[in-house]
This record gives C-alpha cells, structure tokens and sequence, in this order.
C-alpha cells in the first residue's frame, strides 16, 4: 500500500491501495480503517459523486466517525476525468456497470482486496453512493447480491435505469413508467439465476433536488420492494430529524428489507449534520447539506450497531416547540421523568444549561433561521439522547427573494460556480448549469446564506 496525505483522520488511516486486480474500470482504491480493527469486521463501500473524489466523501461524509465508533472499514474507490469529464461513476454505461465488467469489476476487486489485507468479514460488505455514486451503488447491488448484504441509494437512481449516456437525463428527470415488476425485472436479470438472500436497501432522496427528480426514489421503492416480493404499502413511517421522514417495508419475517428516508425541502446531495451527538456526523460544502446523519441511519438500517452497549443517559424530550420573535426565539419541551437539568443545543453547539423546560436565546440576527435540539441531564451529569430539531425564523426583516439567470446569481455574489456549475451561497444547492437560460430563485435566509425557493417567493 501507498500512503497518500489526507485530512485529519479519526483513530486510523486514509491511504491509497495500490495493486487491487485487473481494475478494468480505471479506479483508484482509498481506505480507512479505524486503529486496532480486529479480523472479522464489516466493510463499508462508499462511492462519492460526481465533480468530487474519495478525498472529499472522506471527509464530508461521515462515515469515518460510525467507521471508529461500530468497528469497520471503510473502501472510497474514486474515479476521474480520464472515465468522465465530471468524475462521474458511469452508472449509465452498460459496459461499465454490469457483473464482470469496467468499474463494477473494479469496485468488487477493491472488496476482495479489503478482505485481505483487513480480514473484513464477506458476509457483512455494504455499498453506498452519493448521485453518480449511488446509481453504481444500485447497480453493484443488482450485479453482485453475491457480495453486498446491503446498500443505500442517496439521491441516486435505480438499478439499471439507463444503459448509455443518451438516456441518463431522462432517468434523471422523468418518470420511466415502469411497473415494480419492470424495475425487478432490472434487477433480476443483473445476475441470471441468484436466488437469493438480496441486499437491504435504505434509500434517501431530498423533496426539492432538481438534479435527480424525488420520482427516483419511488421506482427505487417500486423496485426493491418487488424484488424482495413484499408490497409497496408501508410497514411503518417515523419521523427522524431534519424534516425527514422514514418509511419502512418489512419482509416476511418482519425485518426492514427497504426503507425510503424523504428529507424535506433537501435539494441535490448527501444529508450530514455537523456536531459530535452519536446521531450527528459529516461537513457542510458542495453537495454535503446540512439536514440529518444519514450514515448514522444507514449503519443503523444495516445492523452496524450491533453488539453495542446500551447508549446511557436519558431519553430525548419530546415535543420541543420554538416561538420566535424580532431578536429572540423562545423554547420549550415537555419534561423528562429523571431529569435534573437540560441541555440546550443551537446548530448543533451547546448553547446553555437549565434547570426548567423552557429556554429564551436573545440577541438574535433578525430575519435568520436558527436550528435548536434540546438533550435531559441525569442526577450524575450524564447527557441523554437530544431531542428532534426545530427551527425557527427570526422577524424584523422579510427574507429577500432574486430570481435571476445563473450566470447573474454568480456575478451577483449569491451563488459560487465550479466546473461549469452553479450552487446557491451558503446552502450548496446545487442549481445546474452557469449559464444565461438556467433560472431559479434564491431566498436569502441569513448573511450570506441563500436557499432555493423556486415558486416560493
């Protein structure tokens, strides 16, 4: 193995491994592996997206931490230019991303290099991927049921949608109009003849990305359901943090076999959520928006968690609200039984400490959008569970609406453009094309901080 400079790392080591197989898809192999692994651990396959590198998904998003804290590996295979002009995985590619073929090929040889040098455990190797990087990791899914017990999807395709460039767009885009039965069909005929187990797959999908439309994640559902031949009626819907919803559908022992998490008003990239609550993970920047931990979820959907103590401390109060005013915005939650004091978190940092249910943050910017959790302290000081996030808006102002062509976003200073793309300031959503015939509208939520909101305003 190479070694490679890298951004700070956890307990382990961000490195190049060289010499993983024939790699006839042209990938580079980088891995983490958390300090002391033992032999016999999981292995986690996370491909980012497109216009990014293996670098950039290490960082943002988030994995090393549940990587450190559960006890796995994680691989970041990383493609280039040189495959497409983007960085994207080529997902749309038949030749590129069937069983046995280009970097499909290279990705299951960078598992089977993983296994080992690492003595990661076969039986327990997961895939997931961001946009490009999870339209891969749904085709791995469908080519190698042999390899992946699991998967996550997130703002990415189905398996196989596309089989040429021509027709990515459309999948992008458009509703297919294909039966569950069509979709499984996709999947079923990745590797004729596999019978069985599938992989379980949880799938995340923002409800305002224009770049890969939410109607992906519903023929993800279609798909995988069928597949797993269990209906696409729900087993059961939970409300987790960020405005995201999980749906659930369970096999026939009553295990989630798929789960769909919709994250309200999220546009195009992978939900992180920047803090140090076991539940918190990642970094903010292009295509990492800040929402909810979607790796803590997704360790959670595949069981990596298991075997893991109890957390200690209390349970999250519930019912937190958040009233705001001119400069102010006023909490409160109901109380939890045990509880000696309250912990009060805004943005994820804590704010202040108090005895009652109810707490007032003053001297605010007006016309600012804060986000506040709120956790129980037990009689030995032990902080419990935080609570569901709220936001709320301070007054004084109205936030300001510009809808504009692309090019004048940037030149305006409201939106950052790269590689021939556009991204609102602040928020990175991402906007498409920097050109004059790409409009949109951005509100202007707080200083420098701008958000979509076509037909919004």
């Amino acid at each position: 193995m190479a070694a490679t400079p890298a951004a700070d790392s956890l307990s382990g080591t961000f490195q190049q491994v060289t010499d993983f197989g024939t790699n006839p898809g042209n990938l580079a192999m980088y891995s983490y592996v958390p300090a002391g692994l033992p032999s016999g651990a999981p292995l986690v396959v996370a491909l980012h997206g497109c216009i990014q590198s293996a670098g950039d998904y290490y960082r943002n998003s988030g994995w090393t931490k549940y990587a450190d804290l559960y006890g796995f590996a994680v691989v970041f295979p990383q493609t280039g230019s040189a495959n497409n002009s983007l960085s994207c995985f080529s997902w749309f590619d038949a030749n590129k991303d069937g069983r046995g073929t280009g970097e499909a090929k290279s990705v299951v040889e960078m598992v089977a290099k993983a296994e080992t040098l690492y003595g990661s455990d076969g039986r327990r190797v997961f895939v997931t991927g961001l946009s490009a990087g999870g339209g891969m990791a749904a085709d791995l899914l469908a080519d190698y049921p042999d390899v992946f017990a699991g998967g996550a999807i997130d703002s990415g395709l189905p398996a196989h949608c596309a089989t040429a460039q021509s027709a990515a767009s459309g999948c992008q885009n458009s509703d297919q109009h294909l039966t569950p039965a069509q979709w499984g069909d996709k999947v079923r005929r990745a590797y004729p003849g596999w019978t069985g187990p599938w992989p379980r797959v949880a799938i995340w999908q923002g409800s305002a990305d224009t770049t890969v439309r939410p109607v992906n994640a519903t023929e993800l559902r279609d798909q995988w359901t069928n597949v797993w031949g269990v209906s696409q009626t729900a087993s059961a819907s939970h409300s987790l943090p960020g405005g995201t919803t999980q749906t659930v559908y369970n096999d026939a022992g009553g295990r989630p076999a798929v789960a769909l998490y919709s994250i309200a008003g999220m546009g195009h990239g992978l939900a992180v959520s920047p803090g140090s609550g076991t539940d918190q993970c990642g970094a903010t920047g292009s295509y990492f928006l800040n929402t909810v931990c979607s790796s803590y979820y997704t360790a959670q959907f595949w069981g990596l968690d298991d075997g893991l103590p109890p957390a200690p401390g209390l349970p999250a109060p519930t019912g937190l609200t958040a009233t705001a005013a001119a400069d102010s915005i006023a909490l409160a939650w109901q109380p939890v039984t045990g509880s000696s004091s309250y912990e009060v978190y805004r943005g994820g940092t804590r704010l202040a400490g108090v005895t009652g249910t109810a707490f007032t943050d003053t001297g605010l910017a007006a016309g600012t959008t804060y986000a506040y959790t709120v956790a129980a302290v037990d009689s030995a000081g032990t902080v419990g569970a935080r609570s569901a996030t709220v936001t709320a808006s301070t007054g004084g102002s109205t936030p300001q609406c510009f809808t504009d062509n692309n090019y004048n976003q940037v030149k305006a200073g409201r939106a950052t453009q790269s590689v021939g793309l556009t991204y609102a300031l602040g928020s990175g959503q991402a906007m498409g094309l920097w050109n004059l015939l790409t409009v949109h509208t951005l509100k202007q939520t707080g200083p420098g901080y701008f958000v979509l909101a076509d037909g919004q305003c």
